[in-house]
Parts: structure tokens; C-alpha cells; sequence
């Protein structure tokens, strides 16, 4: 009864890792997962975020701890200016200082900082994005694949059943040797045609692993690819495609502020006490405290702050140049894909149109053959038609999804 049981309990176990099937979403879910790239930039962001926060506390007050000493002798009457050096000197102070900064330099510099978040969130959407047509271009390819393997193990499956049928009518003599002979050749290149499906299966399914992350050399079905058409071709403002773009404008536009804000005058204040003394008379009595302030402005640098302006300008062009491009061939990409799209769903309709009749013709021949009014030439013949039509049409299917997964690809 034990033995039973566990029998029960393997075949149960076997029938349920053969039935299991994976999606698209969850190869997706672990490509995005186990990206380097993204985690990447996520730690960028969150390392500006620790620049926002050390900008600020460079504008509290500083504390330093300073020390030195000094002893310059004169020996018989050489060495240096005893004026000039005091001869020796010693001090050890606490100083605190700060930098005063118009809020709306600091609200530049945030700014800054808050561009470069917002282009690095925009690389990853771009880098998400990348990564998804990668696993969806490679899915694609692997779901082909396991089709034509299902196509194939149907027509071993058919010629199978007839090879069954052809070999019982050849011994009553209905049919000639050669012709069984030249059904059994047919039949034997299909099953390599079946093996060799099998094998670009397991190809194209381990590349899908590799590409995801996924270590795990198991084969498994995996389900049809359910993509939707998804594009559109207005409010481009929001596409993470032309965002770059307008982030370069506005960090262009934040770096002319830093620009001006550099030639403004400058005030910081100093506060220290201590020990400093030169060592003479009551140097125990020199224990004090001072404070101070600097103000300073740039009045002239050779003509650098037009420099720096002409570099903005240049750089303002070039990036006006590139969008100008750039949107062009993105209308023409769009364009370009619909149409494809739209001859590959008449051309797939056409095919399938096409293929009825092949089934049709399959399904005759399957009959005559049962009584002998059939010759075998054109039994293969009809299989080797249904063959092409169907491989013609697996092929179209495919290439037509490939279009929508790059058509997609633009749609965020």
C-alpha cells in the first residue's frame, strides 16, 4: 500500500512540474529585479540625495581644532628677522566660522541637485524600458520556437497514425513497397525536423534565463505573449523619450544662475579662541579670543563670465538640434512600424486563409488513403504544402509581435 502511495504522490508531484508554465510578467519582474544597472542608479539617487543634506551642513557653522609652533634661533647674530618671526611662536585655537549665502544661490544649488534626481529616475524608466524589449524580443523568439516544436510533434503525430494505416494497406497489397518506403522517409524528416525544434527551444528558452538573471537550467512551456498595440503619438511632453531634453533645459537654464550667483559678493564670519603667544615674558597670561569677518567680490576675470555664457548658448543649440532630430525619426519610426504591423495582419490573414484549404486537403487524403484512391506522392505532397504554410505562418506571427514589442517600446 506504501508503494502505492508513493507512486501516487511522484506521479502527482512529475505531472505538476511538467504542467507548470511561466509568463512574460514573471520574466520581466526578475530582468528588472536583478538588473546591476538600476540598482546602479538607484544608489546614485539616493547618493545625491546624501549631497543635498552635506551642501546644507557646509553652510552651518564649522568647528576646527588648530595647533602650531614655531622656533626660529639666531646664532651669533645669524638667522632670521627676530621682527619678522618673534623668534618662536606657539598657538592652539578653536575656530568657528561660517559663510553667509543668499537663499536663492542655495535654492540653485538644491536645484541642481534636484535635476540630476530627476534625470537619473529618467534613466531608469529608460533603462527599464531597454531591458523590457530585450526580455520581451527574446520571449517572443522562444514562444516561436516552442510553437514550431508544437507544430512539429503534430505532424509526427499525423504521419504517425498514417504510417500505421499505409503499413497494414502495403501488406494487403493496396499499395507498393516504394510507396510506403518514400511515406516512411517523409515521416522520419519530420521527427528530425521535431528533434531539431526541440533543441532551438531549449536555446532560445535558455537564453531568455540568461538574459533575465534567472540561473535555473529547468525547461518549461512557457505561455503566449499577450501584447497590445500601445502607442500614442501625442502629448510627447511626458514621454520619457523627449524628458531628457527637457531636463537639459532647465539644468541649462539653473546653471546660468550659478553662473551669476558666483560674482555676488561673499561674507563669512570667524569666531576663535585659545593659547597663542610668542613665548616671552607672561606667555602664561596669553590666553585670548578674536573675531573677525571677509567680504569679497569678483570685479574683473578676463571676461570668463561671457565665456561661460557663449558654453551655455552652445550647449542650448546642440540640444535643441538633437530633439529636432530626434523627433523626427521617432515620428518617422512610428510611422514606419504601424504600417508594417498593418501589412503583417492582412499577410497573416491571407496565410490563414490558405491554410484551411491545406487542412481541408490533409483531411481528404486521410480518407481516400483509408480506401486506396489515394496516391502517396500526393499525400506528401499536401503534408509538405501544409508544412510550409504553417511554418510561413508561425513565422509571420512572430515577426509581427517582434514590430509591436519595438512599437511599445516607445510608448512610455
Amino acid at each position: 500500500m506504501r508503494r502505492v502511495i508513493n507512486f501516487f504522490l511522484i506521479f502527482l508531484f512529475s505531472t505538476t512540474c511538467f504542467g507548470q508554465s511561466k509568463t512574460l510578467d514573471d520574466y520581466l519582474q526578475h530582468a528588472i529585479k536583478n538588473s546591476p544597472l538600476i540598482k546602479d542608479l538607484n544608489n546614485q539617487i539616493l547618493s545625491a540625495r546624501l549631497d543635498s543634506v552635506r551642501i546644507r551642513a557646509g553652510f552651518k557653522p564649522q568647528v576646527t581644532a588648530s595647533s602650531a609652533g614655531l622656533y626660529a634661533p639666531v646664532i651669533k647674530g645669524y638667522g632670521y628677522s627676530s621682527a619678522i618671526t618673534n623668534g618662536q611662536s606657539l598657538n592652539g585655537l578653536i575656530t568657528v566660522s561660517k559663510a553667509f549665502v543668499g537663499k536663492g544661490y542655495l535654492n540653485a544649488q538644491f536645484a541642481a541637485l534636484g535635476i540630476q534626481n530627476d534625470s537619473l529616475r529618467n534613466s531608469i524608466k529608460l533603462s527599464e524600458q531597454d531591458l523590457r524589449r530585450t526580455i520581451i524580443g527574446q520571449y517572443i523568439s522562444a514562444y516561436g520556437s516552442l510553437q514550431q516544436q508544437r507544430f512539429n510533434q503534430e505532424v509526427v503525430d499525423l504521419l504517425g497514425k498514417e504510417e500505421n494505416l499505409l503499413k497494414r494497406l502495403t501488406r494487403s497489397n493496396v499499395y507498393r513497397q516504394s510507396d510506403y518506403l518514400t511515406f516512411l522517409v517523409t515521416l522520419k524528416q519530420a521527427q528530425l525536423q521535431l528533434s531539431q525544434s526541440r533543441l532551438q527551444y531549449k536555446t532560445d528558452y535558455a537564453t531568455l534565463n540568461y538574459l533575465s538573471g534567472i540561473a535555473d537550467t529547468t525547461i518549461f512551456e512557457i505561455a503566449k505573449p499577450e501584447l497590445q498595440r500601445n502607442i500614442a503619438l501625442t502629448n510627447r511632453s511626458t514621454s520619457i523619450f523627449f524628458k531628457q531634453y527637457q531636463l537639459d533645459s532647465v539644468r541649462l537654464a539653473n546653471s546660468r544662475k550659478l553662473i551669476d550667483y558666483s560674482y555676488r559678493p561673499r561674507l563669512s564670519v570667524f569666531a576663535d579662541g585659545g593659547y597663542n603667544s610668542d613665548l616671552t615674558a607672561q606667555y602664561y597670561r596669553n590666553f585670548g579670543t578674536s573675531i573677525g569677518f571677509t567680504v569679497s567680490m569678483p570685479l574683473y576675470d578676463g571676461g570668463q563670465r561671457k565665456l561661460l555664457y557663449k558654453k551655455l548658448l552652445l550647449e542650448q543649440e546642440t540640444s535643441k538640434s538633437y530633439k529636432a532630430f530626434f523627433n523626427n525619426q521617432y515620428t518617422q519610426q512610428i510611422n514606419q512600424l504601424n504600417q508594417q504591423i498593418n501589412d503583417y495582419d492582412k499577410l497573416v490573414a491571407e496565410i490563414t486563409d490558405q491554410l484551411k484549404y491545406s487542412e481541408s486537403l490533409i483531411k481528404v487524403d486521410t480518407k481516400l488513403l483509408q480506401t486506396g484512391d489515394l496516391k502517396i506522392a500526393d499525400l506528401i505532397l499536401a503534408v509538405n504544402n501544409y508544412l510550409s504554410i504553417k511554418n510561413l505562418l508561425t513565422q509571420n506571427i512572430i515577426s509581427k509581435l517582434q514590430l509591436v514589442n519595438q512599437l511599445n517600446y516607445w510608448s512610455r
